[in-house]
C-alpha cells in the first residue's frame, strides 16, 4: 500500500503519512459495513472479527480481548523501555432503530444503530494502523504503536475497565482518542485542556407504600405525589449541598406508577442520570444523593429502595497529550483546523484509561461544512460526513511520529 505524498510541517522535515485514495474509499466502504450491522455491548462478535482480519491482511497480529470482543494489535518492535502511544476505539453500537428512511447503508438491525459515531471512531483507529503498519515496513515508524478496539463503551460502567484487566495498558504510556462531534465542522477537531467530559452515573429508584382509594388519600402513602416530589425536589436540594460549580445534576427519565385513575398505587418507579462536572464532586455524589432522596420520600411516608450506578468520571486532557493532538493536526491540516470546545455532560468510559495514563480526547468534526442542521448524537437519523474517516486517521498517524519526535 504505497502512501501519498508526504505534508509539509512547518520547521520539521516532511511528515509522512497521508491516505492513498484506494485506503480512503476502502475505509468508507468498511464504515458503512459496520455501519449496517450494529452490535451492543459485549456481542460485538462480527464487527471483532472484521477488524481482526483487516489487521491480519495488512500483516498484524491482533489479539482478541480476554472477554471475547474487542481487540489489541501492535504496530512496530518494542525495546522494553520506551512506553508506548495507544489509540484507542470503542466498537458497539446502541438499542435504538435506525430512523435515517433514505440511507443506503442505514442498520439491518432491527432497534440497533450506530448513533453515537463508534462505527467512524473504529475505521479511523483502523486506517491508522493500516497507515502506521505501512511506515513500519518502511522503516518510517520510529516507536510502536498499539491499537485498542474496545468493546461496551455504553454498557455502564464501561468496557474499558474490563479491556484495561485484560492488560491492554502494558507498556503504554501516553493514549489518545477522538470522539465525533456534530457540531463540529468536518475536517477540524475541537480540543480543550482538562476535563472535556463530565461524570456520569445512573440511578434507580423504588417507592413503596399501603394504596388505596383516590377518594381517602389520608389513610394511604400517596406514591404519586411522593414520586412526584422526589422528581422536583431531589435535583434542588442535590443542587444546594454541593458548589454550583460543580454541575452537579439529577436528570429524570423515566417514572411509572400506577394503573386506574381512582386507585392510589402500591408502588413506584423512577430511573435517571447524576452527572457532574467536577471528580471531587462526583466522588461525594452518591452520598448527597442518596440522602436528598431519602428525605424527600420520607417526608411522604414513601419507603425508599434506591439502586446508585457508578458510572464513569470525567475524561480530565493531560496537558501534553492535548498539545500533541494540537500539533498533529496544525500539520496535517493548519492551525486553522483546530478550536477550542467547551466540557461536555455526556460521559465517556475513555476516563478509566486516564486514571492510569496521560492522554486525552479530540472532538471530531463530523458536520458537513454548511449544513445547518445539527443531526445530534445518540438519535436515530445520526450520520457523518465521511472525510472525517480521512481526518482521523491523519491526525492518528500524525500524532504518532510526532509523538515519537517528542519523548
Amino acid at each position: 500500500m504505497p502512501l501519498e505524498s508526504e505534508v509539509d510541517l512547518p520547521g520539521e522535515a516532511l511528515l509522512p503519512g497521508a491516505l492513498p485514495e484506494a485506503l480512503r474509499a476502502e475505509l468508507v466502504a468498511f464504515r458503512r459495513d459496520l455501519h449496517m450491522h450494529p452490535e451492543l455491548g459485549n456481542q460485538e462478535f462480527r464487527t471483532t472479527a472484521a477488524i481482526k482480519e483487516r489487521l491480519e491482511r495488512a500483516g498484524l497480529e491482533p489479539r482478541v480481548l480476554a472477554v471475547g470482543t474487542g481487540l489489541v494489535c501492535d504496530i512496530g518492535e518494542s525495546d522494553g523501555g520506551t512506553p508506548m502511544l495507544a489509540l484507542r476505539a470503542d466498537i458497539d453500537g446502541l438499542p435504538i432503530p435506525d430512523m435515517k428512511t433514505e440511507c443506503a447503508y442505514r442498520s439491518t438491525v432491527p432497534d440497533r444503530a450506530h448513533a453515537c459515531g463508534h462505527d467512524v471512531h473504529t475505521t479511523v483507529v483502523l486506517g491508522a494502523g493500516l497507515v502506521l503498519a505501512e511506515l513500519n515496513r518502511q522503516g518510517l515508524l520510529p516507536r510502536p504503536v498499539r491499537l485498542i478496539f474496545q468493546p461496551a463503551e455504553e454498557v455502564l460502567p464501561g468496557g474499558a475497565a474490563d479491556a484495561i484487566d485484560c492488560g491492554v495498558l502494558e507498556g503504554v504510556g501516553r493514549m489518545i482518542a477522538v470522539h465525533c462531534d456534530p457540531r463540529v465542522d468536518a475536517g477540524r477537531i475541537g480540543l480543550r485542556e482538562g476535563a472535556i467530559t463530565s461524570a456520569c452515573d445512573r440511578l434507580e429508584i423504588a417507592l413503596d407504600g399501603p394504596g388505596g382509594h383516590t377518594a381517602r388519600p389520608h389513610l394511604t402513602t400517596d406514591l404519586v405525589t411522593a414520586a412526584a416530589r422526589v422528581v422536583t425536589d431531589v435535583p434542588a436540594l442535590v443542587g444546594r449541598r454541593v458548589d454550583t460549580r460543580a454541575g452537579l445534576a439529577v436528570t429524570w427519565g423515566r417514572i411509572e406508577s400506577g394503573h386506574a385513575p381512582n386507585v392510589i398505587p402500591q408502588h413506584a418507579e423512577l430511573s435517571g442520570t447524576v452527572r457532574c462536572l467536577d471528580i471531587d464532586a462526583w466522588r461525594q455524589a452518591p452520598d448527597i444523593v442518596v440522602a436528598a432522596i431519602d428525605e424527600v420520600a420520607n417526608l411522604h411516608r414513601a419507603k425508599s429502595e434506591i439502586n446508585y450506578i457508578r458510572g464513569v468520571p470525567p475524561v480530565v486532557n493531560d496537558s501534553e497529550a492535548t498539545a500533541l493532538l494540537r500539533d498533529a493536526m496544525t500539520a496535517r491540516r493548519g492551525a486553522d483546523s483546530v478550536e477550542s470546545t467547551e466540557q461536555s455532560l455526556g460521559g465517556e468510559d475513555f476516563s478509566w484509561y486516564l486514571q492510569h495514563v496521560p492522554g486525552a480526547m479530540a472532538r471530531l468534526g463530523v458536520r458537513t461544512p454548511g449544513e445547518r442542521t445539527v443531526r445530534d448524537l445518540h438519535q436515530g437519523d445520526f450520520d457523518a460526513d465521511e472525510s472525517a474517516i480521512t481526518v482521523g486517521v491523519e491526525l492518528f498517524t500524525a500524532a504518532a511520529l510526532l509523538d515519537a519526535a517528542e519523548r
